[in-house]
């Protein structure tokens, strides 16, 4: 029997009961789907980490209704910012308060919050009023999901719940943007532009990915790790048309299976698993300007990329 079931109140409020019951529920938010547990339940949250074979050294983004219940997890919430940019696609991480489980946090100091702006998001929040600790729903490393078919092929029965509305219309993942910091830093670019951020903080600065062996001491927060969102085929990135097409004569007087891939935030990973399940030996693709969303459909190419 399926676990994937269309996002109706009925749906919704089982998601929720599952929440506090201490189960794994998927669901949709702006940027891509999460796969979320009560984060003030230490061991629900560890079945997060199985679920995805994620490290523990990686702490995880948790979602909450509004200021109110943000203010119950972290200290030094800044009001202007988040009045500015929640409900939305933007993570701040803050101060932790002792509530929050180091399962969380990996046993850091801080926590990492954003408000979702999807109306299924916000419902689930709404009906289970808890804080959910939600990280993408799928495989660790793997391209991130944007449908509940994602979900459900990467994760099949390791989720209790998978609550289906679609694809998610931003398609990358939420900013994370440290407050911990002077000036602020970027550990993730997404959803939330530098520009946007700059327009209301002044200077920005843009922290560069980490090696896992870094980030397991410690040293990094959510979505830093330099190894990320790969296919299965090899993925190549480039500056210019010329310099793809140029490769791709190569690999094909190679007799190698090429697939082509044109980057665009709200179906770049669908895209990716798409070219992926076509059995294609390699994938190409030309990196967009480092500006506006582009800024993080370029980070995500280079992680895969790298991995």
């Amino acid at each position: 029997m399926s676990n994937v079931h269309p996002a109706t109140p009925e749906n919704i409020a089982r998601a929720a009961e599952i929440l506090r019951a201490g189960g794994l529920v998927a669901f949709p938010t702006e940027t891509v789907y999460g796969l979320g547990a009560h984060a003030l339940d230490p061991r629900a949250v560890r079945k997060i980490f199985q679920a995805k074979d994620r490290p523990s050294w990686d702490p995880l983004i948790v979602h909450v209704t509004g200021l109110a219940m943000a203010r119950t997890l972290a200290r030094e919430l800044p009001a202007a910012l988040a009045a500015r940019f929640w409900p939305g696609p933007l993570t701040l991480v803050l101060p932790k308060l002792p509530r929050v489980p180091a399962e969380v946090t990996a046993g850091r100091s801080t926590v990492a919050l954003r408000v979702p702006r999807h109306p299924v998001a916000a419902a689930l929040l709404a009906a289970a009023q808890l804080p959910i600790a939600a990280p993408s729903a799928n495989r660790f490393r793997c391209p991130s999901p944007t449908t509940a078919a994602h979900v459900r092929e990467d994760l099949g029965d390791r989720v209790d719940w998978i609550l289906d509305a679609g694809p998610t219309p931003v398609g990358v993942e939420s900013t994370v943007l440290d407050l911990t910091q002077t000036p602020p830093a970027i550990l993730r670019p997404g959803g939330v532009s530098r520009e946007e951020l700059a327009a209301v903080l002044g200077a920005v600065a843009l922290a560069p990915g980490v090696e896992d062996e870094v980030a397991a001491r410690g040293l990094a927060g959510p979505g830093m790790s330099a190894k990320h969102y790969a296919p299965r085929a090899r993925l190549e990135v480039f500056e210019d048309d010329r310099q793809l097409q140029a490769r791709e004569r190569a690999l094909r007087q190679q007799g190698k299976r090429v697939g082509v891939l044109v980057p665009a935030a709200p179906t770049l990973f669908a895209e990716i698993r798409r070219l992926d399940a076509t059995g294609v030996d390699v994938i190409l693709c030309v990196l967009p300007a480092a500006t506006g969303i582009g800024l993080a459909v370029r980070d995500r190419l280079q992680r895969a990329a790298t991995a």
